[in-house]
């Protein structure tokens, strides 16, 4: 039985379409061409437009954090990374610059 499949196999001879090694491969590059252009550029595009909106937080900005605390921007420690923002007259948080999320534009300047 493994004798008559094994006599099956085609002649490894060199019959046959050149340039099998550039054929077998492009599919490869296609494939990835169109994970770069569909998933890989626009999160860098996505990723740079928000370390572009956290690097110019000032002062009386409305925010929201990536936990959902929408507050207000008092004030900027350039030194350590950290805001000082203002969530109702009694409470201030501390938190770090990573954790906005969005600035929250329906929200006017005080």
């Amino acid at each position: 039985m493994l004798f008559h499949f094994l006599a099956m196999a085609p002649a490894g001879g060199g019959g046959g379409q050149g340039g099998g090694g550039l054929t077998a491969l492009l599919p490869m590059v296609l494939i990835f061409l169109v994970f770069y252009f569909l998933i890989l550029r626009p999160q860098s595009k996505k990723q740079k437009a928000h370390q572009q909106m956290l690097n110019e937080m000032v002062k009386g900005d409305k925010v929201v954090t990536t936990g959902g605390i929408h507050g207000t921007i008092i004030k900027v420690n350039e030194t350590d990374k950290t805001l000082l923002i203002k969530v109702n007259d009694d409470v201030k948080l501390t938190v770090d610059i990573g954790a906005i999320a969005r600035k929250n534009v329906g929200a006017a300047k005080t």
